[in-house]
């Protein structure tokens, strides 16, 4: 009898360590898709919406009508990212078009970013976007689309070597 007893609890021991699996895989499951949410959302807040244009339609006999263009507020600024933002650090006005060299959902690491282009002898400041919780490092701010888009281009002239800088954009200050 006592070989009964040693043998089943062998196999309820075994039975035991056996079901005890690792949930690891689990957490590496939840991790991996809580990390496509965050780049899917990153994509999808930097995506920027073309203009559409509507065309007559095209038919045997000749057309007496324009090609009907749809409008819209961003006609001005297409290509440049409208956000209304605020100036959390640095200087204290933003000028309509404004030149943006990061955006980071952490404060600090915006504030670092931003001490490293005060001291390459940038103007540099923080501006946050409460709509999407986004702090954005700005470099330079300007009245016209034209200085705003040479800046860029030249900013990032200036830091071939650096794959974030290259994704600098420009910026439209919403009131």
């Amino acid at each position: 009898m006592n070989k009964f007893v040693v043998l089943g609890m062998s196999a309820c021991m075994v039975l035991a360590f056996a079901s005890c699996k690792s949930s690891e895989s689990a957490y590496k499951k939840a991790y991996e898709n809580a990390k496509q949410q965050e780049l899917a959302t990153t994509q999808n807040t930097e995506t920027v919406a073309p203009v559409e244009a509507e065309m007559a339609p095209v038919v045997s006999a000749p057309v007496t009508t324009a090609p009907k263009v749809v409008e819209s507020a961003t006609t001005a600024t297409t290509g440049v990212r409208e956000e209304k933002v605020t100036v959390v650090s640095g200087a204290d006005s933003l000028k309509d078009y404004n030149v943006v060299a990061g955006s980071f959902s952490v404060k600090a690491n915006a504030e670092s970013l931003k001490d490293f282009l005060v001291s390459e002898g940038y103007q540099a400041m923080v501006a946050f976007n409460a709509e999407i919780a986004m702090y954005r490092v700005i470099v330079a701010t300007y009245h016209d689309r034209a200085s705003a888009a040479e800046a860029r281009d030249a900013f990032k002239a200036k830091y071939p070597n650096r794959k974030d800088f290259q994704g600098a954009w420009l910026l439209y200050r919403i009131n």
